[in-house]
């Protein structure tokens, strides 16, 4: 397998295979050992969706050293993390919307891991092994609420924000990769996934160690530094090395 994606034809929704701008439908568990058509599917009336449904959606803090220097809090020594809510999943494609024209409200690109097997306590050795491949994502965050709470999971769970996909790669090494964030095509934030206080295996196991991760749940690993805000009208894109680009509008 290689890029997995979940599409929409009609009243179907099914996974597929994407290959150089064509698809092939999953036929079989897409988490287990999932045959694919040798016949693309005609694109025409297609939607591409959000990549997996996940039973939660987990996102970690302060998980690049120079992110938590911008922010001016000290590093965690273990990581950080909290729930967004399911609801707040946009698409590739999809329109971010801002709640409250008077906050702040701030891009945050992210490397996203999804898991591919149901696991609890796993080492960080094995972790791998459960883990079904990587997405870009978002985690748009209303810094006004953020700032004024003890809690983060309001200020970064309204609905659309958490822009994921267009697909899961399941063959990337997550230890080696840029991350870049472009608004109206410029460079806002630059960085390199080898700079993760907690790489993704160790995230895997430190949060398994807490409850139960299901097939396609999902992680967001962290925002590097250069966070900024968000206007309607923005562009916003983020380009992981070995992922497809993930772009988005702001309204």
């Amino acid at each position: 397998m290689a890029a997995i994606g979940r599409f929409q034809q009609g009243d179907e929704i099914f996974y597929a295979k994407a290959i150089d701008g064509e698809i092939f439908r999953v036929r079989g568990d897409v988490f287990g050992s999932p045959a694919f058509e040798k016949k693309p599917i005609k694109r025409k009336g297609v939607r591409t969706l959000t990549p997996v449904t996940p039973t939660k959606v987990i996102a970690v803090g302060l998980n690049y050293a120079d992110h938590a220097r911008e922010t001016g809090k000290t590093a965690p020594r273990q990581p950080l993390f909290w729930f967004k809510a399911i609801t707040s999943l946009l698409p590739d494609g999809g329109k971010i919307e801002i709640p409250f024209s008077n906050h702040r409200t701030e891009f945050e690109a992210e490397l996203a891991i999804v898991i591919g097997r149901r696991v609890r306590n796993v080492t960080p050795a094995a972790a791998a092994r459960y883990i079904f491949g990587y997405t870009a994502s978002q985690d748009i965050s209303d810094r006004t609420i953020q700032n004024s709470e003890s809690q983060w999971a309001r200020a970064k769970s309204f609905d659309t924000f958490t822009p994921l996909g267009p697909y899961v790669e399941t063959k990337f090494d997550p230890n080696d990769a840029t991350i870049q964030l472009f608004q109206n095509g410029q460079l806002r934030q630059n960085s390199h996934t080898s700079q993760l206080l907690f790489n993704c295996y160790q995230l895997v196991s430190f949060i398994s160690t807490n409850m139960t991760l299901m097939p396609g749940d999902v992680i967001l690993t962290g925002t590097p530094s250069g966070v900024g805000p968000i206007t309607s009208g923005d562009r916003l894109e983020v380009r992981i090395q070995g992922l497809a680009p993930l772009m988005n509008t702001v309204k």
